[in-house]
């Protein structure tokens, strides 16, 4: 996948068709390494492994609660992103947040295939992924971002509470939802649909002064 080296150092080729160097690489833009992972270049998919695994498998671990298959999401996050680094669209989306969903993607096939639930609906600590694409000038915003929506959540009836975890951070559907909390569908609906607006409402009642 890579091209031969003229000088010891060259290690791939970048989009225009010139050489890629591994000390260029180190240097790179985010957007420049995918650019260079869709043109078939290694050197360029180890930087962003290098520069990404600890976030990517600090949100697998989040939602999975499991060393060896955090590892395992990780490791299927850098083979998606090796594979679809073609279609990535900077206009559309910053390299980190394209990445952190493909984890979340990926964690979330993980935890379906995973009996029971990998990650605890009544937990709190699981709504910290909604800062998951963050940077480090953005934590004190995520932090706050984060201790709203924790205060919203824990307004909710329990039930409720637990079905807008399994919706929205896991991704059950609705027959899912029903399944694991062993109640009709028509319930588990519900429970969703007035989860969901009871947080929204919620989430006004603590941005209010």
């Amino acid at each position: 996948m890579t091209g031969g080296g003229q000088d010891g150092d060259a290690v791939g080729r970048n989009p225009s068709g010139g050489l890629v160097r591994s000390t260029d690489v180190l240097h790179a833009s985010d957007e420049a390494l995918v650019a260079g992972m869709a043109a078939g270049d290694t050197e360029a998919a180890r930087a962003l492994v290098g520069r990404y695994q600890g976030r990517v498998f600090g949100l697998a671990l989040t939602i999975l609660r499991d060393r060896p298959a955090a590892e395992d999401v990780a490791q299927e996050t850098f083979v998606r992103a090796w594979r679809h680094a073609a279609v990535f669209d900077p206009r559309r989306a910053a390299v980190a947040p394209w990445l952190l969903t493909i984890t979340r993607n990926a964690a979330i096939d993980a935890a379906r295939l995973r009996r029971p639930t990998a990650l605890d609906p009544h937990d709190p600590e699981v709504l910290a992924l909604i800062a998951q694409g963050r940077g480090p000038a953005d934590e004190a915003v995520a932090n706050t971002e984060v201790q709203r929506v924790r205060v919203a959540l824990e307004g909710l009836p329990d039930e409720q509470r637990r079905a807008v975890v399994l919706a929205t951070l896991l991704g059950r559907t609705a027959s899912e939802i029903a399944e694991h909390e062993q109640i009709p569908l028509g319930t588990a609906k519900t429970r969703v649909r007035a989860g969901l607006r009871r947080l929204r409402d919620r989430l006004v009642d603590v941005e209010a002064p």
